[in-house]
């Protein structure tokens, strides 16, 4: 049972490696937090560093959530029988997301969290029935609200609300509907600046930035 200790430290270590604040002192030489939106994420690694630089980060912020979920899981799965695969699984992931949004090695202020989730979602979809659906829901209605409104927190917070609502609609455990209602709280919470220009009408969309 003690192997969960390391298990939550190494997922939250994982998640708290800062791919934004990494490549924008690779690609340009800057502290990333000191120009956009100053959040370490992705939308503001698009803005800043460019598309592709971006999309970059994007896949490598989702690749740490999925990692957190199978290879960790995998690994400490054969230690900790006493845990479901599900539960631990989920503990990985949510330690993962944490690393991300309070990342130990910039004073624990980190990204929003969405695309480690993602990537957490994917993870768990590899063994969890139903899941699959759930994510190509979410990514439809992303890219829905995106396409229509060009703004990235709008479309984040539209995906987030409709989260608890697919993972009942495909019949999840409690569990995972649980896991999915805190981590749709969670990013309404990490987005609540955002939420604040979108009432007043002042949140930008999201224009590519070439780097130069």
């Amino acid at each position: 049972m003690l192997w969960i200790i390391p298990a939550i430290i190494i997922s939250y270590l994982l998640g708290s490696v800062p791919t934004a604040y990494i490549f924008g002192r690779l690609v340009k030489g800057i502290d990333i937090r000191k120009f956009g939106s100053g959040n370490v994420g992705a939308t503001n690694a698009l803005r800043v560093l460019g598309r592709g630089a971006g999309i970059t980060v994007l896949l490598l912020d989702i690749l740490k959530g999925f990692l957190a979920v199978v290879l960790l899981g995998s690994i400490f799965g054969a230690r900790l029988t006493s845990i479901s695969g599900e539960f631990l699984r989920l503990i990985l992931g949510a330690a993962c997301i944490s690393g991300h949004n309070w990342t130990i090695f910039l004073g624990f202020k980190g990204g929003k969290g969405v695309a480690a989730a993602l990537g957490v979602f994917i993870g768990l979809a590899v063994d969890i029935a139903g899941l699959r659906q759930v994510l190509l829901l979410l990514v439809l209605t992303w890219l829905a609200v995106f396409l229509f409104s060009r703004i990235v927190s709008l479309a984040s917070l539209a995906t987030a609300l409709a989260l608890p609502w697919y993972l009942f609609l495909f019949k999840q455990s409690t569990l995972v509907i649980w896991f999915g209602i805190i981590l749709s709280l969670l990013a309404i919470w990490r987005h609540k600046s955002n939420l604040v220009r979108l009432i007043q009408g002042k949140e930008p969309r999201l224009q590519f930035k070439k780097p130069h």
